[in-house]
Order: C-alpha cells, then sequence, then structure tokens
C-alpha cells in the first residue's frame, strides 16, 4: 500500500450554509441516544427539513411506483408494507440525527423512502444501529443496510452489495494545519476515523506501511461517532481525521472555520445497499429500483439536497468487480 498515493476522483459538491462549531457539539450528544428504532418520516410526507441543519430534503413523494419492480418484492416485505434500513445515524450527510436526537435525516434515510416508493410500499424506515452490527442483522431486524457501505471483497463475501455512489477518502485538520500533518506522509501522526469504516481498515494498513518502511507507525483512533473524532481534531488531541469526501466536506462547513480540508480525496471507491446474501428477490427488487432512481434522475435531486449529487453512478451492479 502505497503511502503517497495518487488522487482518486474528486467528489465535486457544493455544500449548503450549515451551522456553527455548537452543532458539532450537539450533534456528538445527541449521537449517544441510540434509539432502538426510528421511523423516517412517511413517504406521504413532504420533503422533510433537518433542524440541525435546515437542508430541504427532496420530496420523494412525488416518486411513482414502478409495478414491474413492485411485483419483484418479497411478499413477506410486501405484506409488512415497509422497507427497514438499518443505519450508524452519526455519520452525516448521509445519515445522521436531527436535533431532536432521534430522528434520522440524510440522504441514504431519503433514499430509504424513495426505493419504498417505487418498490410499492407503504414507508421506508430508518433505524439506528452501531455500524459494525448491520449486517449481521441482514434478514432478521432490517432488509437493507443503507449506511454508507463501501464496497469491498471482504464485504461482498458477507452480502450482496447494490452500487449507487462513488465516493473518495479525504482528511480535515483544524484551520492552519497547527500540527504540520502531510497527508503524503502520514506516518508518526494521530489519525481519528470513525470505527468500522473503510478509513479505519485504510489507516490502520497504511500505519503498517510506516513500520515496514522504518518509520513511526500511524496512532489510529477509531471512535464511534464521526462527531466526537472531528471534535478531537478541533481540540488538538488528534492531528487529522480521515473519513470519506462527502462526510469531510459537509464536516469542515459544519465546522465553521475550525477545520479544513487537506490534500485531495484520495481511493474513491463505490458504496452500496446491502442485503442479506440468501434473499435473492430482495436483492432483485432493491437492484432495479435503485437503478429506476438514477435512470430518472430521482437519486441526483436526493443527494443535491446535500451537495452530493455528482458522486451518483451512472448503473447500479450488484457486487461490482473491484
Amino acid at each position: 500500500m502505497c503511502i503517497n498515493c495518487p488522487p482518486g476522483r474528486p467528489i465535486m459538491r457544493t455544500l449548503p450554509s450549515l451551522l456553527s462549531l455548537t452543532a458539532i457539539t450537539a450533534l456528538a450528544l445527541t449521537g449517544c441516544a441510540d434509539p432502538d428504532s426510528t421511523p423516517a418520516p412517511s413517504s406521504a410526507q413532504s420533503g422533510s427539513q433537518s433542524p440541525a441543519t435546515d437542508i430541504q430534503s427532496y420530496d420523494v413523494s412525488q416518486i411513482p411506483v414502478v409495478d414491474e419492480i413492485a411485483a419483484l418484492v418479497p411478499q413477506e416485505v410486501k405484506d409488512r408494507g415497509t422497507l427497514r434500513n438499518g443505519a450508524s445515524t452519526d455519520y452525516a450527510p448521509g445519515e445522521y440525527r436531527a436535533t431532536d436526537g432521534q430522528t434520522p435525516v440524510g440522504y441514504d434515510v431519503d433514499l430509504t423512502r424513495a426505493l419504498a416508493r417505487v418498490m410499492g410500499l407503504d414507508e421506508g424506515t430508518t433505524s439506528h444501529a452501531e455500524f459494525p452490527t448491520i449486517i449481521p442483522a441482514l434478514g432478521p431486524k432490517f432488509d437493507v443496510g443503507i449506511s454508507s457501505f463501501t464496497i469491498t471483497p471482504e464485504r461482498v463475501e458477507q452480502v450482496n452489495l447494490i452500487s449507487y455512489i462513488e465516493v473518495g477518502s479525504a482528511y480535515a485538520v483544524a484551520t492552519g494545519n497547527p500540527s504540520g500533518f502531510d497527508p503524503a506522509d502520514p506516518c508518526g501522526t494521530t489519525i481519528g476515523v470513525q470505527n468500522g469504516t473503510f478509513q479505519h481498515d485504510y489507516a490502520q494498513e497504511l500505519s503498517d506501511q510506516c513500520v515496514a518502511d522504518g518509520k513511526e507507525p500511524i496512532a489510529v483512533m477509531p471512535l464511534d461517532l464521526q462527531t466526537d473524532v472531528s471534535t478531537k481534531v478541533i481540540g488538538g488531541q488528534y492531528d487529522a481525521t480521515f473519513a470519506d469526501s462527502t462526510v469531510i466536506g459537509y464536516t469542515v462547513e459544519l465546522a465553521g472555520g475550525k477545520l479544513e480540508q487537506i490534500g485531495d480525496a484520495i481511493e474513491s471507491a463505490p458504496q452500496g445497499i446491502a442485503v442479506n446474501k440468501n434473499d435473492e428477490a430482495l436483492t432483485a427488487a432493491v437492484h432495479a429500483a435503485t437503478q429506476y432512481l438514477i435512470d430518472e434522475g430521482y437519486l441526483a435531486k436526493i443527494l443535491g439536497a446535500y451537495g452530493a449529487e455528482d458522486s451518483v453512478l451512472p448503473l447500479a451492479e450488484i457486487n461490482p468487480a473491484l
């Protein structure tokens, strides 16, 4: 694994004006609530507005039912009338919680509701789960996991992953880069990541390479909440944070001038919707619904509310070759 990796395809976006650093603290505190099940707004409801960010989400109620896709939905899901999503709701802008500490918001939450519309279901709900627990719960507890899952060979062995966006990884540091962090040579630094993410694994690989090259290892600091990581970077405990480029861009804006991205996005990779490996019928239905949302421009509109429309892939694939 190279230390000075060439930049991947950057995710271009224009994020809306957001709140100040106090919002990071508020989100970090509310993120500890860990509600067992929190429904997303009904699919009949108009676009919901997040009190945390004043983002007006895309109104998915105008998305039509597609009968041929609805026919693919397993009977058990049809009878329930609900598409159940499990997400780690502490990773804005994909999935996070409003200032009430309970209501899931974000583009993956909106996508869940949109998929339910296309599939002819009454609603799509999102329940919080810690990131590493989502995949094992697919089937008995959740129908899908839409929670910024980077598609990796290891995950494809566990679940079916339907690609829908491509996101790079990026670093952010405290404004002015007081520790002199160099993304081309992170050896000997302290980097905060969210537990269980692609960046958690990748940072550890970089650290191993540092040691192999005779340099100091990276102190990789995994926390459950990305907001907690950002707070520690601002406070000087960590030299940098490493996360999805969409997350870094959003977090920088949210920090109100306290954080800045450093370097280009690297290791661009697709993210996918996770479905139980043994549920071929639901995989086919979700795949078809995702491609429909891409083809009709709905997915770009959903992500556009969060400034991430350019990350949409043109083709949804089941377990794409990496």
